[in-house]
């Protein structure tokens, strides 16, 4: 009989009562907040294309994607197997890699200059790993794994960010809409575990944009991450949008503390993954669900951060609070809430 593979950690717990039990809070403090102005959308990508439709049955959940000149590299954060596939441009498998390791929830990857692969095994629906990991795969087919651990408590996380000196950042994804980004505080060692420091927040408003599994409140949680080849921008998005920023150098952290440009991006099922294009400035998209598309979202050659509130918007600003609940956040309440415990208890298997 063979070997077990090594495991990163237990299995999720995909019961759908205890998801529930575990975000009513969160879900309730989101709706009572209600939704602030919603910022329009800024220039810098023409209208989305898509590309091709994955329809191979081996990718239902794809939730990481880096994209080549004629090819992309897609990870699906399901099976009991560490692999990723390479696609041609009508989305068909060409070739399949394997990892000798039976991961827990690979969430995305990211391609370094000398074709090794990181994945991050950082997804914890939970919230209750005791360690995430990164799990490198070279082009000679060797692996390493490192398990890491965060400074304040387990979070479940869906990005991953790699910095043109190599190194990575893992973005937390919050119901709230506030990520934490967080870096390894030393080296990654190969079967060691290593503590991580968190270096910047991102905090993200609802935005108005439809799409994905969860109804408004999708639109705060961070599903994947990108760095441009040539190192120039990053990309955070969300199940409904994509937010670009300049980066200079390797200085993540500073990039993020800069206001970004917001991308609405195509209404999806369940929008995971983003990367930039072979030419460092398309965002290409996809998500879990078959078929699913593969959509480009050109460049259009100008980036703007968000704009800053209207006159109205700082006209009811200065108005001052009222007092009580309105009946505007009432109903926003209730169609939070509802939305999200009806896709929970709906989804026996899924998830989010």
């Amino acid at each position: 009989m063979p070997a077990p593979l090594p495991r990163t950690t237990g299995r999720p717990d995909r019961r759908p009562a205890v998801r529930v039990r575990r975000l009513l809070p969160v879900l309730a403090v989101l709706a009572l907040t209600g939704a602030g102005p919603a910022a329009a959308a800024g220039p810098g990508y023409g209208p989305a294309v898509d590309l091709c439709q994955l329809t191979d049955p081996s990718l239902p959940e794809v939730s990481g994607m880096v994209a080549g000149v004629d090819t992309l590299l897609v990870a699906d954060d399901g099976g009991d197997q560490l692999s990723v596939s390479t696609l041609d441009r009508s989305c068909s498998v060409v070739d399949v890699r394997t990892a000798p390791v039976d991961p827990y929830d690979p969430e995305d990857i990211a391609v370094a200059p000398d074709g090794t692969v990181w994945f991050a095994d950082v997804g914890d629906n939970g919230t209750d790993r005791p360690t995430v990991a990164l799990i490198l795969l070279r082009p000679d087919g060797s692996t390493t794994l490192t398990r890491l651990t965060y400074p304040d408590g387990p979070h479940d996380a869906e990005a991953l960010l790699l910095a043109p000196d190599g190194t990575p950042y893992v973005v937390t994804k919050e119901v709230l809409g506030v990520s934490g980004v967080y870096t390894p505080a030393g080296a990654l060692v190969d079967g060691g575990t290593v503590p991580m420091r968190q270096v910047a927040t991102v905090a993200l408003t609802l935005t108005g944009t439809p799409g994905g599994p969860v109804g408004r409140a999708g639109q705060l949680m961070v599903t994947g991450g990108a760095v441009a080849p040539d190192g120039g921008l990053l990309a955070l998005r969300t199940y409904t949008d994509a937010y670009v920023w300049p980066l200079t150098g390797s200085d993540v952290a500073g990039a993020l503390a800069g206001e970004p440009t917001r991308v609405a991006l195509p209404p999806a099922p369940q929008g995971e993954a983003i990367t930039f294009a072979a030419n460092s400035r398309d965002l290409v998209v996809a998500g879990e669900g078959l078929p699913g598309a593969v959509t480009v979202l050109p460049w259009t050659g100008t980036l703007e951060p968000l704009a800053a509130a209207s006159a109205a918007d700082e006209a009811t600003a200065a108005a001052g609070p009222t007092s009580g609940v309105s009946w505007g956040v009432a109903a926003l309440a209730a169609a939070v809430l509802a939305t999200v415990l009806l896709w929970l208890v709906s989804r026996l298997r899924g998830r989010y």
